[in-house]
């Protein structure tokens, strides 16, 4: 498993743990739930490796990845019922192979438009967040 020092997912440290709480590991990667839950049930899946592109994975790798990615979503789907999943693969500052799985509900924040990447508006309990897990974990 190929580690960078300067990355977050790969070191496990306090900056990822302060975004995201860990759900669960995957075939190839682990899934996160976002703390902030402006979009009930944003989750990240995050892969295995420190890879920087897709296109670094071979076709297997990818497969098992986006099947990842798919699993998550359909869990988020099952779980929250949401209007549509938007999904992103950003990291222009944390080069880490991830994709953001955002459910987006009509009517509520940014339907119709991209996803905010951090709003900073929505923060749960620790009860709240169990549970919000629970019911992903329960459709994964």
């Amino acid at each position: 498993m190929e580690l960078n020092k300067n990355c977050m997912y790969c070191m496990e440290d306090e900056k990822r743990d302060n975004l995201m709480i860990e759900i669960a590991k995957l075939d190839v990667s682990t899934i996160f739930l976002f703390k902030e839950q402006t979009y009930l049930g944003r989750c990240n899946v995050v892969y295995q490796d420190h890879v920087k592109e897709l296109f670094d994975l071979n076709e297997q790798e990818l497969s098992l990845f986006m099947n990842d990615v798919k699993r998550v979503a359909i869990a988020v789907d099952n779980a929250f019922q949401p209007n549509k999943i938007n999904y992103g693969a950003y990291g222009d500052t944390l080069h880490h192979l991830h994709m953001h799985v955002v459910p987006k509900y009509e009517g509520k924040d940014n339907w119709g438009s991209t996803f905010e990447m951090n709003p900073g508006k929505t923060y749960l309990t620790d009860t709240e967040y169990a549970d919000v897990i629970a019911k992903i974990k329960g459709n994964l």
